[in-house]
């Protein structure tokens, strides 16, 4: 029997009184700035939401806290916004869980149990490779790894680099993460002591022998991927002076000019490269330089320390407003050095049963709902970084964030499948399995003990906190909190 357009228009209103008034349990899994832009989207938009975010370590915030230099204090203003989320009665956190493995921590499918959808927003954690000869050895590290080691991310607390056995460090790759490490090694340490920069990392770069930083490029300086702020910063370094092919520079924007008469950010960035820095001779220096392919780490041995690197050297093929490519000339140049750091982007690893593009390194999506075989996957999101790949910064991320609460919030209008099941009872539903796995979950609340006890730390060394660099020394400070309740 059919139903008439008068019963169905009631069954209709019906779904939606009942969507509109039932909790809606959503599970996040990742912390960072996509995370908390999405739930702070999603709270405002959809009254009923209640969201539990997840993240392996116990403390929240991903690359505010770990990711963004210690020399930039505004950018991690951030944090007040996600505090207010925080505040939300709607919005809990859990630390120190990791999703996707039943030892310590709850797999996938447990998650999908309790909740009617999930976000995936763990961004990128790991970094690519050059794919070159002696890629390995002692002295080439990744931008990614060094910046978690001054920032004090756990898992690099104990990084260990040859600062003080040369004077030369060479950085692939000439986006704004070079140019952060390229600035920490450079910048007088009595600067960076007035930061969060870890205790560690300033005992480390005040015995450091490094005066002289090159940073190289497979392309143009129209190419480029740093913003104008981090140029601007990077030329007004206190005794610091700025070397490059000025001639080179000179000809490639004057060929561009009429391009960048529409690009405007790009011709300000130029402007600011031709300029240069103001300090035309110091014992500390930097250089750009373009058009280098590295070819192979040079070490003193077999297996050995760095001794150098070798580039083949490109030339431009294509329009500059058609992204040229760089093309091999067969012709190889070496630079001494001590110290390589390669910062050529960062990836995505996949979650044990998440639909995951590895050739693109992203969850294949449209507007952050999940995709399978080009099929939307009920109940699944993502944002941030694993949502569009490594690119952008915190503003382009919290653009990107809400236009997946906003695919969110138009599923549950339109009534769409969420993840299977009746009964949601969101973390509460999951208690029993932090018991039997000995999971000490971290609140909110227990994250702003934490904090409080960094920035008390850092009061003493007259700096704005001194994180703490292990997970057991974070789940410490809350041990006399857990004995109290």
């Amino acid at each position: 029997m059919s139903m008439s357009s008068k019963h169905r228009g009631v069954f209709i209103r019906q779904l939606s009184v009942t969507a509109a008034t039932h909790p809606f349990r959503l599970a996040v899994v990742g912390s960072g700035p996509a995370g908390f832009y999405t739930s702070h989207k999603l709270l405002k938009e959809w009254p009923t939401a209640h969201i539990d975010m997840y993240d392996t370590l116990p403390v929240p915030h991903g690359l505010v806290r770990f990711g963004v230099a210690p020399d930039h204090p505004e950018v991690k203003n951030v944090m007040t916004t996600f505090d207010k989320v925080a505040q939300d009665t709607r919005f809990r956190f859990l630390g120190n869980v990791t999703v996707g493995k039943d030892k310590g921590g709850v797999t996938l499918e447990e998650l999908k149990s309790h909740y009617h959808a999930i976000l995936f927003s763990y961004g990128a954690s790991q970094d690519r490779a050059l794919g070159i000869p002696n890629e390995d050895v002692w002295g080439v590290e990744s931008a990614r790894a060094f910046v978690g080691w001054y920032n004090g991310l756990p898992c690099h607390r104990h990084l260990a680099l040859p600062l003080e056995e040369t004077d030369t460090a060479v950085i692939v790759g000439q986006g704004n993460v070079a140019l952060d490490v390229a600035r920490i090694l450079l910048t007088p340490v009595d600067i960076l002591r007035k930061t969060d920069i870890t205790e560690y990392a300033l005992e480390a770069l005040s015995k450091s022998r490094i005066r002289h930083v090159h940073v190289l490029g497979r392309r143009g300086p129209l190419q480029a991927a740093f913003t104008s702020k981090e140029l601007r910063e990077q030329m007004s370094i206190p005794g610091v002076a700025f070397k490059a092919d000025h001639a080179y520079i000179q000809k490639e924007v004057a060929k561009a000019q009429p391009w960048l008469a529409h690009h405007r950010p790009l011709k300000r960035l130029m402007g600011i490269l031709e300029k240069g820095s103001s300090t035309v001779s110091a014992d500390r220096s930097w250089s750009l330089e373009f058009l280098k392919s590295p070819s192979r780490i040079l070490t003193h041995s077999e297996g050995g320390a760095v001794l150098g690197i070798e580039c083949e050297l490109n030339e431009l093929q294509g329009d500059v407003g058609a992204s040229p490519a760089a093309v091999g000339t067969g012709v190889f140049q070496q630079q001494a050095c001590g110290l390589v750091l390669r910062s050529i982007g960062y990836k995505s690893v996949p979650l044990p049963g998440l639909p995951f593009d590895g050739r693109q390194g992203r969850v294949p999506n449209q507007y952050g709902k999940i995709l399978a075989n080009d099929k939307e996957e009920p109940g699944m999101y993502t944002a941030g970084w694993l949502k569009r790949g490594p690119t952008g910064v915190i503003v382009s991320t919290m653009q990107d964030a809400y236009e997946t609460a906003e695919t969110i919030v138009e599923d549950l209008k339109a009534q769409k499948d969420m993840l299977p099941g009746d009964i949601k009872r969101g973390a509460e539903g999951l208690e029993y399995l932090f018991k039997e796995r000995n999971i000490r979950a971290v609140s909110y609340e227990d994250w702003k003990t934490i904090e409080a006890a960094e920035v008390a730390q850092g009061a003493l060394y007259g700096k704005p906190r001194e994180k703490l660099v292990s997970v057991e020394s974070m789940l410490a400070v809350l041990e006399p909190t857990r004995l109290q309740s």
